[in-house]
C-alpha cells in the first residue's frame, strides 16, 4: 500500500492535521473523512451567527472545501462518517452515501471533536430541538429566527454555550427560559463568580430556572411544550447545551485505551495506544500542567495546536504538544467571565490544600470614561504555588488579564511571582492599581500570615 495518511474529521484539529502533514510531506496522498457537510468552520462563532452579530454562515468557514483539494491537494469527503476501525489491518471502515466502504491507511488521525451529551428527556429527537455543535444545526435554527418563527425558547443547560445561546436568543427578540439541574450557573467556575454571572444573567431578563428538571418535551398544536419540575412552559424552540463528550467511540471500541470523560490518551506527540493511530482535538484528554495528569478539556486553541503536532508527527516529522492549563473567556450579556487552572473546588477534589484570594479592582483609572469593576480571584495552595484565577468584568481587560495569569500558570509562578510583574499602565487600559496584581498582594500576604508561627 502507499503511504496514506487519512484524518477522521474535518474540523479545527482535523484540518491543521491534514495541513501539517501536507507540509511536512508533499507528496503523501492526504484523505478527510468529515461527517458533516462543512469542515474548517468556526464552531465558538455559531451563537454569533443565530444573533446576527455575523451575517451570512459562510463567513464562519475559513476555506472552502475547494481551497483544501485544489491549493493543498487533500482528499476530502463530506458527509462521510467513520463507522469502525480495525487497527490491526490498517483499515477504517466509514459510510458515505447511504453505503459502507472502506480505506486502508499507512497511519490515521482520529480527530472527531465532541458530541453534545443529550439528556435522556422524552421528546428531545423533536425537530425544533437543537444541539447547535454544527453549522447545519445552527443555519436550520437561524432560518426559524429569520422567519419570525421563535418569539419563546428554553435552554437546557446554563454553561458557556448555553448562556451563549441564551444571548444570542435575546439578541433576537426571543423570550427566553433557562434550565439547569444545578444550583448555579457556570458550575465550572467557584460559586462566588458564578453568582455574579447569574445576576448579570437575571438582569437581563433571562427567565433563569436553577436546581431544575426538564422532564419532558411535548408537540403542540402552537409549538412545544417543556415539562420543567412539573410545570408546562410553551416555547417555539429548544436548544440543548448541557455539556460535551468526546467523539472518541470508533477508536475506543477499537481498543484505544481512553481516561477521564472517556477521551482518547495520547502522548504528547498525540499517538494512541494503537499502532500508528494519532488523535488530536476535543476527543483526546491532554496534559494538564497544573493538574499533572490527563484532563478533557475540550477548546478550541489545543484542537488547532493537537492537531498541528498530530499531522506533523503522522508525516514523519517531530513535534510535541506541552499541554494546557484549561483558559477559557466568554460572553454573557455585558460581562466577560474567564478562568485558567482550578477553581478552589477543582484544587480540593485533586487533595491539594488550596485556599482562594478575592479582590475587586477597576478595567481602567477610575477617572476615565468606560471604568468598570473587575472581580478577581486567585486559587492557590498555603505555601504560594498559583493554581488558578477566574475574573468576571466588562470589556477586554478580562480576556486580557486572564491571559497574564495563563502564562503564569504555564511557567509554574507562584503568587509572589504573580505579584511581582511589570505590567502595562494607561488609564485608558489599566488602573496604577491592576486588579491581577491587587489579588496577588492580598494572597502573597495571607500566605505569609499563614506560614508565621502562631
Amino acid at each position: 500500500m502507499s503511504q496514506r495518511l487519512v484524518v477522521v474529521g474535518g474540523g479545527a484539529a482535523g484540518m491543521s492535521a491534514a495541513s501539517a502533514a501536507r507540509r511536512v510531506d508533499p507528496a503523501l496522498e492526504i484523505v478527510v473523512l468529515e461527517a458533516g457537510g462543512y469542515s474548517a468552520y468556526g464552531m465558538c462563532g455559531l451563537p454569533y451567527f443565530l444573533s446576527g452579530t455575523v451575517a451570512r454562515a459562510d463567513a464562519l468557514v475559513a476555506y472552502p472545501p475547494a481551497f483544501f483539494r485544489e491549493k493543498r491537494r487533500l482528499d476530502l469527503r463530506l458527509q462521510t462518517r467513520a463507522t469502525r476501525l480495525e487497527p490491526d489491518k490498517h483499515v477504517i471502515h466509514y459510510r458515505e452515501d447511504g453505503r459502507e466502504h472502506r480505506l486502508g491507511y499507512h497511519r490515521l488521525i482520529v480527530a472527531a471533536g465532541g458530541s453534545p451529551s443529550l439528556p435522556p428527556i422524552p421528546g428531545i429527537d423533536n425537530d425544533h430541538v437543537f444541539t447547535v455543535r454544527t453549522l447545519e444545526d445552527a443555519i436550520s435554527l437561524r432560518s426559524l429566527l429569520d422567519a419570525g418563527h421563535v418569539g419563546r425558547a428554553l435552554v437546557i443547560g446554563a454553561g458557556y454555550i448555553g448562556l451563549e445561546m441564551a444571548e444570542a436568543l435575546v439578541q433576537r427578540g426571543v423570550v427566553v427560559t433557562v434550565a439547569e439541574e444545578l444550583p448555579r450557573v457556570m458550575p465550572n467556575l467557584d460559586p462566588p463568580i458564578a453568582a455574579l454571572v447569574e445576576e448579570e444573567v437575571r438582569r437581563q431578563g433571562v427567565d433563569l430556572r436553577l436546581g431544575s428538571r426538564v422532564d419532558a418535551i411535548r408537540s403542540t398544536d402552537d409549538g412545544l411544550d417543556a415539562l420543567i419540575d412539573g410545570q408546562v412552559v410553551p416555547v417555539d424552540a429548544v436548544v440543548v447545551a448541557a455539556g460535551v463528550r468526546p467523539a472518541a467511540s470508533v477508536a475506543a471500541a477499537a481498543g484505544a485505551i481512553t481516561g477521564p470523560g472517556g477521551a482518547l490518551l495520547v502522548d504528547d506527540s498525540m499517538r494512541t495506544s494503537l499502532p500508528d493511530v494519532l488523535a488530536a482535538g476535543d476527543c483526546i484528554a491532554p496534559y494538564h500542567r497544573v493538574l499533572g495528569r490527563p484532563a478533557f478539556v475540550p477548546l478550541g486553541p489545543a484542537a488547532n495546536k493537537t492537531g498541528r503536532v498530530a499531522g506533523t508527527v503522522a508525516a514523519g516529522g517531530e513535534a510535541t504538544f506541552p499541554g494546557v492549563v484549561g483558559t477559557a473567556v466568554v460572553k454573557v450579556f455585558d460581562l466577560a467571565v474567564a478562568r485558567t487552572g482550578l477553581t478552589l473546588a477543582e484544587a480540593e477534589a485533586e487533595g491539594m490544600h488550596a485556599v482562594a484570594t478575592d479582590a475587586l479592582g477597576r478595567s481602567r483609572a477610575k477617572y476615565y470614561p468606560g471604568a468598570g469593576p473587575v472581580s478577581v480571584r486567585l486559587v492557590h495552595e498555603s505555601g504560594g504555588r498559583l493554581l488558578g484565577a477566574q475574573l468576571v468584568g466588562s470589556g477586554e481587560g478580562v480576556a486580557k488579564r486572564i491571559d497574564v495569569v495563563a502564562v503564569a500558570l504555564q511557567a509554574g509562578f507562584s503568587i509572589e511571582d504573580l505579584l511581582a510583574l511589570d505590567l502595562s499602565y494607561a488609564p485608558p487600559y489599566a488602573p496604577v492599581y491592576e486588579p491581577i496584581l491587587l489579588a496577588a498582594q492580598a494572597a502573597t500576604t495571607s500566605a505569609r500570615d499563614a506560614a508565621v508561627p502562631a
